[in-house]
């Protein structure tokens, strides 16, 4: 069996995924990675850690083809990641940047190579699945905003806090405002919790909308939104309290950066 091995590795936490050479990234399945995981990407930091986790993967699958990653964690979590496998030291790994050029694609970011390539790697992974014009929502640590027209050009993109950064700023920068725990809540809020729980999420899905609205200006009538990320589940949710015809173009989808990363790699062999 010959795999493709990818990594992602975030600020938050460090990915992985193996398909098999002859699967193709367009391919929308529930099973579609043939292994996968996630760790704390701190883990890196840890040569203990780093053992550990190059041990389990290489008795977990068998020597890849080939090896593709992208990283926004910097320079040093790169160094350790390569040195997990010095057994497959034969091996190139590939790195995807943020102005990696993609076939059919292109970015009017004023300086492509500052285009976090979390970022690139999404749309790149939305374009394999679509050729709509699409919203990709990546709802994590920071939560971006991307568009991507069905002409493969990206017209650029938001980045805001995430849901967490949100209520841990409030919480940490005022007096009286403690840290909210999350319940579930409907419109205006009658309790502080409620209000911080929901005004976050307001934002959030707000600036969804606001997306759309934007990608008018355009003439690029969003057909597609992807939802990704680990608060993609909660703002879908926010999204389908909502009664707008949204709801039926909104998909909550996981890893869609590794999947650009994968969609990548195979144009780049």
């Amino acid at each position: 069996m010959s795999l493709y091995l990818f990594f992602d590795v975030g600020n938050t936490r460090l990915k992985w995924a193996a398909v098999e050479s002859n699967q193709n990234p367009s391919t929308q399945q529930k099973k579609l990675w043939a292994y996968s995981g996630s760790i704390n990407s701190k883990s890196l930091q840890s040569e203990e850690h780093r053992s550990e986790l190059a041990d389990y993967i290489s008795k977990t699958l068998p020597k890849p083809t080939a090896i593709g990653f992208c990283c926004v964690a910097g320079q040093e979590a790169i160094f350790n990641l390569k040195s997990l496998f010095p057994q497959w030291n034969d091996l190139v790994w590939q790195q995807l940047n943020g102005d990696s050029p993609v076939p059919g694609m292109r970015s009017l970011y004023q300086e492509s190579a500052k285009l976090g390539v979390d970022r690139w790697a999404a749309l790149i992974g939305a374009r394999a699945l679509s050729n709509k014009n699409t919203l990709i929502v990546n709802a994590g640590t920071a939560t971006t905003i991307d568009l991507l027209g069905s002409n493969g050009v990206h017209y650029g993109g938001w980045i805001l806090p995430g849901l967490w950064l949100m209520q841990t700023s409030l919480a940490s920068n005022t007096a009286q405002l403690e840290l909210p725990t999350r319940t579930e809540h409907h419109g205006f809020g009658t309790c502080t919790n409620d209000a911080i729980i929901g005004g976050c999420d307001a934002a959030q899905v707000g600036a969804i909308l606001y997306g759309i609205q934007q990608a008018k200006k355009f003439k690029l009538p969003i057909e597609k939104i992807w939802l990704d990320g680990g608060n993609a589940k909660i703002l879908a949710n926010e999204i389908q309290k909502i009664n707008l015809p949204i709801k039926k173009i909104i998909e909550v989808t996981e890893g869609l950066v590794l999947r650009g990363v994968w969609s990548w790699l195979r144009q780049n062999p």
